[in-house]
């Protein structure tokens, strides 16, 4: 089963009206995927700052109690609520003191870059497993297991891309200024707050939703395609 069949299931399931129970399946089946991301994947991200940091020389995080995966550690009740409802959300952010890297702004760049790859990383992890049954016919209990993976894979893909945006306190924001000059860094951290404001507006209308949507189906059929050759076991 392969991205073009899942989405045009997908889109058959949300214009015919006769298969409601079916649309019901697919709704539990996002917000089962969306649970995962919350009880698994939130923290897994934060775990990878801080361990990040760790390594890199700062145990702020560490003495914080977050430097593990358990999700009490690092859940935060809004950005989890957000998550759940409309499949974008945060988790409690990790404390960094820059002033424990021996190169602090690079420090910093890898520490923030390290929360997005884990998004990447665990949407190679589901892609894997989604080649795994993509024989299985539809109807089968396998069958609603891809379909959760599906969610998983694009939503993991969507945090990533979405956290990868460069305005603060989004982990793209410090990727950008670790390339920047110094007089460019200094004019970008002055404005941060009208960057935020912005971005902010464009979620809450909408149209920030079209160019992640666009790069995440890029990241999807790169993933895809890398995964290919694993052949269906099931």
């Amino acid at each position: 089963m392969q991205y073009e069949q899942i989405c045009s299931i997908i889109k058959e399931y949300a214009i015919d009206s006769e298969r409601v129970k079916d649309l019901d399946i697919e709704t539990i089946l996002q917000y089962g995927a969306r649970i995962m991301i919350i009880l698994l994947i939130n923290p897994l991200h934060e775990f990878a700052h801080a361990w990040s940091a760790h390594k890199l020389g700062d145990d702020t995080a560490k003495q914080a109690g977050r430097l593990t995966i358990s999700p009490l550690a690092h859940l935060d009740p809004a950005g989890s609520l957000l998550l759940l409802l409309f499949g974008f959300g945060w988790a409690k952010p990790v404390p960094v003191n820059p002033r424990n890297f021996k190169n602090p702004s690079q420090g910093m760049m890898l520490t923030a870059i390290a929360g997005p790859l884990s998004n990447l990383a665990a949407a190679l992890v589901g892609m894997i497993g989604f080649q795994m049954i993509s024989g299985v016919t539809q109807g089968s209990s396998l069958y609603y297991l891809a379909i959760l993976l599906y969610f998983f894979i694009v939503i993991n893909i969507n945090l990533f891309v979405f956290n990868m945006i460069p305005v603060p306190p989004l982990d793209g924001s410090r990727v950008l200024t670790y390339f920047l000059p110094a007089q460019a860094q200094i004019w970008f951290m002055k404005n941060q707050q009208y960057f935020y404001i912005v971005v902010m507006l464009l979620m809450i209308t909408g149209l920030l939703s079209t160019p992640i949507s666009f790069i995440g189906n890029l990241i999807y059929r790169m993933l895809a395609f890398l995964t290919s050759w694993i052949p269906p076991v099931l």
